[in-house]
């Protein structure tokens, strides 16, 4: 009998810790099981024709609110093309509401629901061993004969001690980022999300997180993401973990965690301030500065103790951070978030996620929503459209702004052009705004810009509002620029200047073999901006761990 375990992630360079997760509890049946990753962004017909080559007798989808629309027509397709086949569902997305998606769709043999390691080691035994009947398993919702059935027990929380490592032939993931965890569960009840559902925190014993994480810095992988909701809600576990990264550092592998910034102790900020650049990435969650905001949504956040726990981190310039606000949120109208916008923006995190509120399936906001007057995509994701606070056309409008960060802040290509940008206007979201409008009333949404051309555009934003310092900004755009690429080709915008002509042409050949550049400047971009004459050296063997910008240098000729 051959298993197939199937996962539709977002991206290629991710991976499906949970179907690794799943074979792993099942080991003595490995032999039968079979992992098949896909992504979204493939055509549904390969990913059938895929499977179908298979053979399956058995196939799991892993179910989640990205990919949920791409199984719910896989699920129809390839009951057509392998009527034999018993398919399988589970994952967050289907474990609220089983019994109603088994009874949309007559083609499941059932559903794993909650943590589906137990549930599926126990199928195998079923399917593979004959050990047990359906009946038997707990936390199932399955099949039988033309009924729909609740297996009369859940699925109890599992020891994560009990969870084999999933990871052992690195050459499956290689390209890809590596998931990892260490403890489930979460000690807060934030409305939105569903880990709050889950108050049992359990964690991994040390001992075993310590051999796992020598395992992967023994591999030297790129970056290991732990995927725990709020990796520092227990001191000890967080400094043990982090304290052993430090100590065995390869200086090659990046390892993210998701943090609760104003729970971080002193000890645990000694510490991250002593860690390699680039070793370790913290994504915070702020999702609101507005307190009546944040306790609504029972969140537990302390923004002004979050301001200076972030800006501590920015000054030691060795951890990139990554900040979230989530619009759509009760209370938050647009005056609101934009206060959240620029109290957030102002930290100048490495990342700012301007996301939009997901009503999910069995969360608080969920059952709260028409009280709320909270209207969204009735299909995943779940997507809000519009509140009571914030209608439809100021959703759009935040769309937008969310494009414009991504674009020309979160790429990281023009960070001295903002922070000189910035001024010119009232505050960083009227400067964002600025561009989305720009982008709208010239139809530029929806194209495939060339790098060059993002900049090209930005120009022409700039000199609508800041006509008087033009070439100065046309020299601000030429430094990010370089900061990043040693350009094969000039762009149109940059000026041309037979500046130290000779004195450059005698440098560059004695620094025969370095990759750099060597470009004359008007102002001084890198420090106080003051006008003079400054070719700067980008040096790009050298580059910044955490910005990945050229090592630059004032030259004197």
């Amino acid at each position: 009998m051959k298993v197939v375990l199937a996962a539709l992630n977002a991206k290629y360079i991710h991976s499906n810790l949970a179907v690794h997760n799943l074979k792993a509890m099942a080991s003595a049946w490995k032999e039968h099981i079979e992992i098949a990753e896909f992504t979204i962004n493939q055509y549904t017909d390969f990913i059938l024709q895929n499977l179908y080559r298979k053979k399956p007798d058995i196939l799991a989808f892993s179910c989640y609110i990205w990919n949920f629309e791409y199984i719910r027509e896989l699920v129809i397709e390839t009951a057509k093309v392998l009527p034999q086949t018993k398919i399988w569902l589970g994952g967050p997305e289907v474990s609220f509401d089983a019994a109603d998606i088994m009874n949309n769709y007559p083609q499941l043999e059932g559903i794993m629901v909650g943590e589906g390691e137990q549930s599926f080691s126990y199928l195998m035994d079923c399917y593979l061993g004959g050990y047990i009947t359906l009946s038997e398993i707990p936390g199932i919702v399955y099949r039988d004969d033309q009924r729909v059935v609740r297996s009369n027990q859940p699925i109890a929380p599992i020891d994560m001690d009990q969870i084999p490592f999933a990871y052992s032939d690195m050459d499956l993931f290689r390209n890809k980022i590596i998931y990892y965890e260490t403890s489930r569960g979460c000690p807060f009840s934030c409305s939105y999300c569903l880990s709050s559902a889950d108050k049992k925190l359990r964690f991994r014993s040390f001992e075993i997180v310590r051999q796992e994480l020598q395992f992967f810095l023994d591999h030297e992988v790129p970056q290991v993401k732990f995927v725990d909701r709020t990796f520092n809600c227990n001191h000890r576990h967080a400094v043990q973990i982090w304290e052993y990264l430090k100590e065995h550092d390869n200086g090659i592998t990046n390892f993210h965690f998701e943090i609760s910034a104003d729970l971080l102790n002193a000890e645990e900020m000694k510490l991250l301030s002593s860690m390699r650049p680039g070793l370790v990435q913290l994504e915070i969650g702020v999702q609101s500065t507005n307190e009546m905001v944040v306790q609504e949504i029972d969140r537990t956040m302390n923004f002004a103790k979050l301001r200076e726990i972030v800006e501590e981190i920015n000054s030691w310039r060795n951890i990139h951070q990554h900040l979230d606000l989530i619009a759509g949120l009760p209370y938050e109208d647009l005056e609101s978030f934009k206060k959240s916008f620029n109290d957030v923006y102002l930290l100048y995190p490495e990342q700012l996620q301007l996301g939009f509120l997901k009503v999910l399936k069995g969360s608080k906001m969920h059952q709260l929503a028409e009280e709320y007057g909270i209207i969204y995509k009735q299909k995943p994701q779940y997507e809000v459209l519009f509140t009571k606070w914030l209608n439809y056309d100021q959703v759009l409008q935040l769309k937008g702004i969310e494009e414009m960060v991504e674009v020309y802040y979160n790429s990281g290509q023009f960070t001295h052009t903002l922070r000189y940008l910035e001024p010119v206007f009232s505050s960083p979201f009227e400067m964002f705004e600025v561009m989305r409008a720009y982008y709208e009333a010239n139809d530029l949404f929806g194209i495939s810009h060339t790098r060059i051309a993002r900049y090209e555009i930005l120009l022409e934003i700039i000199q609508r509002h800041d006509q008087e310092r033009k070439d100065f900004f046309r020299e601000v755009l030429l430094f990010d620029l370089y900061l990043r690429e040693n350009l094969k080709k000039r762009p149109s915008f940059a000026p041309l200047s037979d500046e130290f002509r000779s004195e450059i042409w005698k440098y560059q050949r004695e620094q025969k073999g370095r990759r750099l550049h060597i470009e004359v400047f008007h102002f001084d971009l890198k420090n106080s901006g003051e006008q003079g004459v400054f070719p700067v050296l980008f040096d790009y063997e050298n580059r910044d761990s955490l910005t990945y910008e050229a090592n630059t240098e004032i030259l004197t000729f």
